[in-house]
């Protein structure tokens, strides 16, 4: 569900939304003079679509999705939101800061690192307040949201009381609370049961049908594949080694061995044993 300024529903062309919403441009962050953590990162993400950026663990997708959403700053390089560059200084600006903020979401890959209120409900209605929504409207929003992903019967739950699932499905509500425009998700189906992570692919499907722009970082292919989102592959060098349609990607087997994003593995067959790769048959065909 995505809300207009009246808490009602509202939907988008997709082929009319056309425009860079993000510009990544030849960043580098260095954690230490010793430690680099992305090199030389260049790619754009249009309004509308869902960019993945895949890698092993390690390679520095969180930190890219800390540098996009302004909670890092890069060492070089720059990085733009709509045309205007996010910086300390920008950042500073009060017009600016409030768009950025408001048109931004942050889907943590812990959920822990981000709910804080005393119960869901809280957690729902946080946002809008924060933003100026009068209590009704946040209400409905809340419920809205509750609706959507299942989870009225846990409004009165405090967040450490929840399961990984349910944290994970709390946290996704709390930023479409805000009815952000871009939705950064960072590892979506880290510690989730099949079933939720079922929904969760149909719920970012959803999401992006109604004209949010999706940002993911991921080392599972499956999702890759349920999504077929654009995709950076990111090297364990912290560069990126490629950028191309999920299709081109997956059908890359060099590519992703030497991205360390599958390899051989020890397989017995009754009394032999020999290694091997993944099956091709384990991404979707129609």
């Amino acid at each position: 569900m995505v809300f207009n300024d009246n808490g009602n529903d509202k939907h988008f062309n997709l082929s009319e939304l056309t425009m860079d919403v993000l510009t990544i441009d030849n960043i580098t962050y260095n954690y230490t003079s010793q430690q680099v953590a992305v090199s030389n990162i260049s790619f754009s993400v249009k309004q509308g679509e869902i960019f993945a950026i895949i890698g092993s663990n390690g390679c520095g997708k969180t930190t890219l999705l800390h540098l996009v959403s302004g909670l890092l700053f890069p060492t070089e390089g720059d990085i733009q939101f709509k045309g205007q560059s996010i910086t300390e200084k920008t950042l500073k600006d009060q017009p600016f800061n409030k768009h950025f903020r408001e048109s931004l979401g942050y889907v943590f890959q812990n959920p822990d690192s981000q709910l804080f209120c005393p119960t869901v409900l809280d957690e729902l209605l946080f946002g809008s307040l924060q933003m100026g929504k009068d209590k009704q409207t946040a209400m409905e929003r809340a419920n809205a949201i509750m609706e959507m992903l299942n989870i009225g019967c846990l409004k009165d739950r405090p967040p450490y009381m929840l399961s990984g699932g349910e944290k994970k499905r709390v946290a996704i509500g709390a930023v479409l609370s805000t009815n952000p425009d871009v939705i950064l998700i960072d590892e979506p189906m880290a510690a989730l049961d099949p079933k939720t992570r079922s929904f969760l692919i149909e719920l970012l499907i959803h999401l992006n049908e109604a004209g949010k722009t999706i940002v993911l970082t991921t080392h599972h292919l499956e999702l890759i594949d349920h999504l077929q989102p654009r995709v950076a592959v990111l090297s364990e060098n912290h560069t990126i080694e490629r950028t191309g349609s999920a299709e081109d990607i997956l059908k890359d087997t060099e590519l992703l061995v030497r991205t360390n994003l599958i390899s051989e593995h020890w397989h017995r067959h009754g009394n032999q044993v020999h290694k091997h790769l993944p099956p091709n048959f384990l991404f979707h065909k129609h």
